[in-house]
């Protein structure tokens, strides 16, 4: 056999048909299987200088990996990934690969690139369904270390800090750890039991979950230090607060936040006949936003039965969405109004949604993120009835944990002010993730979550 694939495609990823999945919560991809992972390993060129590596926020050695993929050695490629990856099952399915590892592959100039994601969802999901055994714990050094949140950055965290043999226990406020891979992301991106497999290994390690557990309430950050005998806390508490448009109407019956609508049905499963918190089953709903957070939602209420539109006032070339996600809502019928803005939630008698009024924009000069600024076209409202409106315009991190730690830096939207290793301006106290940057992505949480473990590990060995 050839020792390159020079196929300038990358191998299709196969999917349940867009007619049955859009009834159901299963995931919509279905993975490799060995011989179309070893052939799509096979277009990797090995390049010395590795420019894949740099677009990894956690430095996956993804040249090595994907060389064992290509060998059939799988459990090697899995060893690999997960010297510097806590969470390979999960970054292999929900990673922006295109405008990281992937978009700057050396294969993509002339043709696609390598499908670095999908063979690390294959890695991943080969070692969950093989290997029987459990992960080595590491000596004990005697220290304790407090992680707030059990999202991507707390986890990560938790994980590299226990594979040094600290310990670790990971406090988290709702009563399923995961954070926002439970809560934001639906079943049929990322399984649950994905997840669950994941803080699994995590807890092998020696790592404690303690759900049901909101610091700032239950303890505080100074409590955990100086009652609990946390020698150092990371903060990995996401942002979690949604934000709203202002504009009239906004607090009617069937105007939901996309946090809001989510967490029901993922953490609640609401999509279940039965569901002990259920949500509202529309008819007809408008998503607004056009992000991967308000695919996730349009795609949800489709599955939930609805006629969806997205309603986005820029373009789609602007749509700040996954393409792959932007095509699987397309196939699914979701309805995209591009150029499209609401000004008014319409309502009735009893303040029941009943439609949206909207104005149609045109694109100017570029504001200051880059992006052509929308402006407003004169004349052009237009109103589309519907049942439900859903926002997906954005988060920050909740105001609780901020409120209840004196002397925590923050900005003005509330934002936690730490340095590049994490480091806030308390000592001992370092944070990551969405609780600092504002949403983003799991692998930018992820690698914030690496860089403060490291620091927590030299700031208390060398600490007098």
């Amino acid at each position: 056999m050839p020792k390159f694939n020079m196929d300038p495609k990358k191998s299709e990823m196969p999917t349940q048909d867009p007619a049955v999945r859009a009834g159901n919560f299963l995931e919509v991809a279905l993975g490799y299987d060995e011989q179309t992972a070893i052939n799509e390993a096979k277009r990797c060129l090995n390049c010395k200088n590795k420019p894949c590596e740099a677009g990894c926020p956690v430095n996956v050695a993804i040249p090595e990996f994907i060389s064992r993929v290509a060998e059939g050695d799988f459990e090697g490629a899995y060893e690999v990934i997960s010297r510097t990856s806590a969470l390979p099952a999960v970054c292999g399915r929900v990673c922006p690969q295109e405008t990281q590892c992937e978009g700057k592959c050396t294969r993509g100039i002339k043709g696609e690139p390598v499908g670095i994601g999908r063979l690390e969802r294959f890695v991943a999901d080969y070692h969950n369904a093989h290997c029987k055994t459990q992960p080595v714990r590491a000596a004990a050094n005697g220290h304790k270390v407090a992680v707030v949140g059990s999202g991507p950055a707390g986890l990560t965290c938790a994980g590299d800090l226990a594979r040094l043999g600290y310990e670790v226990t990971v406090f988290e406020a709702l009563h399923v750890a995961g954070g926002v891979l439970v809560y934001g992301i639906p079943e049929f991106r990322l399984p649950k039991a994905i997840v669950r497999k994941e803080v699994e290994n995590l807890k092998a390690l020696g790592v404690k979950v303690e759900t049901n557990s909101v610091v700032g309430r239950v303890f505080t950050v100074d409590e955990l230090k100086k009652e609990y005998g946390f020698e150092a806390v990371f903060l990995g508490t996401g942002a979690g607060l949604p934000m709203f448009m202002g504009i009239e109407g906004e607090n009617a019956k069937g105007v939901f936040s996309a946090n809001e609508y989510l967490t029901r049905i993922n953490l609640m499963k609401a999509y279940e006949n039965d569901a002990a918190t259920p949500v509202f089953r529309a008819k007809k709903v408008a998503v607004v936003g056009g992000g991967n957070v308000a695919m996730d939602a349009a795609r949800s209420a489709k599955r939930m039965g609805a006629e969806v539109y997205i309603i986005y006032r820029r373009s789609e070339a602007e749509l700040p969405a996954r393409r792959e996600e932007v095509e699987h809502a397309k196939e699914e019928g979701v309805v995209f109004k591009l150029l499209t803005n609401p000004v008014r939630i319409l309502t009735d008698a009893d303040e029941n949604v009943t439609g949206v009024r909207c104005v149609e924009m045109e694109l100017g000069e570029p504001d200051a993120s880059g992006r052509r600024r929308p402006v407003v076209k004169e004349g052009s409202e237009f109103d589309i009835p519907l049942d439900c409106v859903i926002m997906s315009l954005g988060t920050s991190p909740n105001p609780l944990l901020r409120n209840a730690t004196q002397g925590l830096q923050t900005k003005p939207r509330g934002e936690i002010v730490a340095d590049e290793n994490g480091a806030t301006s308390l000592e001992g106290v370092y944070a990551g993730g969405d609780a600092v940057t504002g949403a983003a992505t799991v692998i930018l949480a992820m690698g914030a979550g690496k860089k403060a473990a490291k620091a927590i590990d030299e700031y208390i060995r060398t600490k007098k």
